[in-house]
């Protein structure tokens, strides 16, 4: 079911033929608004921003997006000046608002079909044209109003996400150790971030990040003079990355307890780029593997001496296409 918040664009929202759980007409406090659905169960709330008092300052969207599953909420804009100026809409996409449109046809569709960040990244000032800096500003968290905030740009060479397909298999230290072997074998720049978790903790390195999904994209927007961004995705959208590594440690137990869990996971995964971790598995083993399951294993990672300082990951890191031999 679905929430329909409407102000001064109610009759081009009115048209909508969707089941409506709950209504509001009027302008409202962005504080009311998150109080009366945080803890309300929606599949979509359909916002026409103008119910929003100070609907112009981009710190209500920041309020908005700490608050609510901004993955949920298609913004209806007005047709305004502020709405057509394109560092704007960039800051709407670093907070996650990837759905959002000023027509009833263009609300409609996203209904039905909602962006992904790969759908808006055109739209993402990440690189401005010359060079220069994006200024982000306003931030707001829970707590406090951040100073506006100038990241110079340099653009990052790829950002690769790391996700456990089987449980514990794996990313956060793959992650980990992938960033050590770059930065200090190979002299690269690299960011390891991990994303609604704080496991990175337990490797007492301060450079690790450890963020939320409403802050991940301004991570990534400081992360411009990094070569290489890593992430470790856990339960978080795939498409803030260029790829994905699919992680599954294929024992016996581990797999069976995912098919019971999802079992057509397999094909889901069809595709991707499957890498079995922690395993001895060679041969012989793999071909079976990529016949019963219908996936083609992109590498295969041994269990790993995260004690040694000694290269581990070379073959892998040239199959990526990170280094060279």
């Amino acid at each position: 079911m679905n929430v329909l918040i409407t102000n001064r664009q109610e009759s081009v929202l009115a048209s909508l033929e969707i089941e409506i759980i709950k209504t509001l007409r009027g302008e409202y406090d962005v504080d009311e608004i998150i109080g009366q659905f945080a803890n309300f169960f929606f599949a979509r709330m359909i916002l026409d921003v103008t119910a929003i008092k100070d609907y112009k300052n981009i710190i209500v969207y920041q309020k908005l997006s700490i608050g609510l599953p901004v993955d949920k909420i298609i913004l209806m804009l007005p047709n305004e000046q502020e709405f057509a100026n394109p560092n704007f809409i960039s800051q709407l996409i670093s907070m996650g608002f990837y759905n959002f449109g000023k027509t009833f046809d263009e609300i409609n569709y996203l209904i039905q079909n909602p962006n992904s960040y790969k759908d808006v990244a055109h739209l993402h000032q990440l690189s401005p044209i010359g060079g220069g800096a994006v200024n982000i500003t306003n931030v707001e968290t829970p707590h406090q109003v951040v100073a506006t905030t100038t990241i110079q740009a340099a653009p990052i060479s790829r950002i690769i996400g790391l996700k456990n397909v089987t449980a514990s298999a794996g990313a956060t230290t793959l992650a980990y150790l992938m960033k050590r072997e770059l930065e200090t074998i190979h002299g690269l720049s690299v960011l390891a971030i991990e994303v609604n978790k704080r496991e990175f903790a337990y490797f007492n390195d301060p450079s690790l990040v450890s963020t939320n999904k409403n802050d991940l994209m301004q991570q990534l927007l400081k992360a411009r003079n990094y070569n290489v961004v890593i992430v470790d995705l856990n339960d978080w959208d795939s498409s803030v990355c260029d790829e994905v590594l699919y992680l599954i440690e294929p024992s016996i137990i581990k797999l069976n307890k995912l098919m019971k869990l999802d079992s057509s996971i397999f094909e889901k995964l069809k595709g991707e780029k499957i890498v079995l971790n922690k395993t001895l598995v060679s041969g012989g083993n793999i071909d079976t593997f990529e016949y019963e399951t219908g996936l083609k294993v992109f590498d295969v990672i041994k269990p790993l001496d995260d004690r040694s300082s000694k290269p581990m990951l070379t073959d892998f890191l040239v199959k990526l296409g990170i280094i060279r031999k």
